[in-house]
């Protein structure tokens, strides 16, 4: 089955790290990709800043404000039914995080991060975090 043909969908991925620990969440078995873990996030609204994006998605799924900085990796992965560029960025919780969609949820080590199912999407990104991949390599965006 060939990729689908339309734009990719834009997602904000928030890479959040304190103390040696990086948070993820479990989707919604009923959701796309469902049972997979992530690093929080969602789709941008078209015209919506990455930045706001990000700090909205934030709010909403763990009720915590955050300080979104630098790009870490901006890469694109066509799934059977949907394409999807991700663009992960480095968050700071300003608020303790809760499970607001009743998401599990999990602070993991690098170490960890290889033992959890996430999405094929986030491949370039586990490598980059565990040292897989160089930091020269980090940017997969494809051209044009």
């Amino acid at each position: 089955m060939s990729p689908p043909a339309s734009r990719p969908i834009v997602v904000l991925a928030a890479v959040i790290e304190q103390r040696g620990r990086f948070l993820l969440t479990r989707r919604h078995r009923d959701a796309h990709l469902g049972g997979l873990w992530e690093f929080p996030g969602g789709k941008c609204d078209p015209g919506e800043a990455h930045e706001a994006c990000l700090a909205r998605e934030l709010m909403e799924e763990l009720g915590a404000r955050a300080s979104v900085g630098d790009e870490i990796l901006v890469t694109e992965h066509a799934y059977a039914d949907r394409t999807v560029r991700l663009h992960f960025r480095r968050c700071e919780l300003l608020d303790d995080p809760r499970a607001l969609l009743d998401q599990e949820m999990r602070w993991v080590t690098r170490a960890e991060i290889r033992t959890f199912e996430l999405p094929e999407a986030d491949r370039a990104l586990i490598d980059l975090l565990t040292g897989a991949t160089s930091p020269a390599q980090k940017r997969t965006e494809p051209a044009g």
